[in-house]
C-alpha cells in the first residue's frame, strides 16, 4: 500500500516538472520570437516649430515640407493706409527629410532680406516600456546671412554679407498626452556687429511648452533669455503665445510676440520691443505650415 502511494506521488511530482518544464520552453519560444520592442513617444509638438523656434521635432524620411511665416505689426502715426496691419514680414520655407532623424531646411524673409538654412539632427528619443529614455534631444546648427550696403568717404557704395551661426540643443519631454515641455541651450556667433562693444558671440537658453485643449487644438509658448545682450541698443527678450490648430497635413498657428524677425539669431538677440500692447510693441504672427508626402509608401 505504501509503495503505491509512493508510485503515485513520484508519479505525480514528474508531471508538474515536466509541464513546468515545457512552459518555460514554450515562454523562452515567444521571448525569442516577440522580443522586446522599444516604444518611443510620438507627437511631442505637433510640428517642427513650436512658434517663434524649432521643436525637438523632425519629419519621416522623405517628407517635404512647405512653410508660410507671416508677422503683422502696426506703427504709431503711420502715414500710410493699410489693410489690418501697417507693416508686413513674410518668410518662405522649405524642409526636406533625409531620414526619420535629419532634416535640411532654407527660408527666405523678405522684410530684412535674411536667407538662412539649418541641419536638424535628432540624436535621442524618449521611450517607455522597460527600457526608459527620459527626453528627447534633437541638435541644430542654422546659418543666416544679410547683405549690408555702406558708403566710403568718396561716395563709393560696397556691399558685405554678414553671416550668423546658431548652435542649439534642443531637450523636450512629453510627461502626458496633453503637456510638452522644452529646454534650449544656445550659442550664437555672428561675423560682423554693430559696434566694438557688442559680443560677437552670445548665450541664451530657451524655455518653450504646448498643452493639448482639444482634438486638434493646443495653447503653445516660448521664451528666450540672453544672458549677454548687445550693448549698442536696447534689446528685450523674445516671448510668444498662441494657439495651433491641427487639419490633416495642415498646421496653422496664431500667436502674439514682440519677436518681429524670424532667423534665430536675429528674433533671439535683436528684438528691439518689449512684450506689451503699445505700438509697435505687439506683433501677430501667423504661420501656416503643409506637409507633403513624397515616398510612394504612405508616411505615418
Amino acid at each position: 500500500m505504501m509503495n503505491k502511494k509512493i508510485y503515485q506521488l513520484c508519479t505525480l511530482l514528474f508531471f508538474v516538472v515536466s509541464s513546468s518544464l515545457n512552459a518555460q520552453s514554450l515562454l523562452d519560444k515567444l521571448d525569442n520570437e516577440f522580443p522586446d520592442k522599444p516604444v518611443y513617444e510620438i507627437a511631442t509638438f505637433k510640428t517642427t516649430r513650436i512658434g517663434l523656434g524649432h521643436s525637438i521635432e523632425t519629419r519621416k524620411k522623405g517628407a517635404l515640407q512647405i512653410s508660410l511665416y507671416n508677422r503683422y505689426w502696426n506703427i504709431p502715426d503711420f502715414g500710410g493706409e493699410r489693410f489690418l496691419a501697417d507693416k508686413v514680414s513674410t518668410r518662405y520655407g522649405l524642409e526636406y527629410a533625409f531620414s526619420d532623424n535629419f532634416t535640411v531646411g532654407f527660408g527666405y524673409t523678405n522684410f530684412d532680406e535674411i536667407s538662412d538654412g539649418y541641419l536638424k539632427y535628432r540624436l535621442l528619443k524618449q521611450q517607455r516600456g522597460a527600457k526608459k529614455t527620459p527626453i528627447t534631444i534633437t541638435l541644430l546648427q542654422a546659418i543666416s546671412n544679410r547683405k549690408t550696403t555702406s558708403t566710403d568717404l568718396y561716395g563709393k557704395e560696397s556691399s558685405d554679407r554678414n553671416y550668423a551661426f546658431t548652435s542649439q540643443v534642443l531637450i523636450a519631454r512629453k510627461f502626458n498626452p496633453d503637456l510638452s515641455i522644452q529646454i534650449t541651450p544656445t550659442f550664437i556667433h555672428k561675423t560682423a556687429t554693430i559696434t566694438n562693444d557688442d559680443p560677437s558671440s552670445q548665450f541664451a537658453i530657451g524655455f518653450g511648452g504646448r498643452h493639448k485643449i482639444g482634438g486638434h487644438a493646443s495653447i503653445v509658448s516660448e521664451y528666450y533669455y540672453v544672458a549677454n545682450p548687445l550693448k549698442s541698443m536696447d534689446t528685450y527678450n523674445a516671448f510668444m503665445l498662441g494657439v495651433n490648430w491641427e487639419l490633416s497635413h495642415l498646421l496653422l498657428q496664431f500667436h502674439v510676440t514682440n519677436a518681429r524677425n524670424f532667423a534665430e539669431d536675429t528674433f533671439i538677440t535683436q528684438t528691439t520691443h518689449n512684450f506689451n500692447f503699445k505700438d509697435p510693441n505687439l506683433h501677430f504672427g501667423f504661420n501656416a505650415t503643409f506637409l507633403l508626402h513624397t515616398k510612394k509608401k504612405k508616411l505615418k
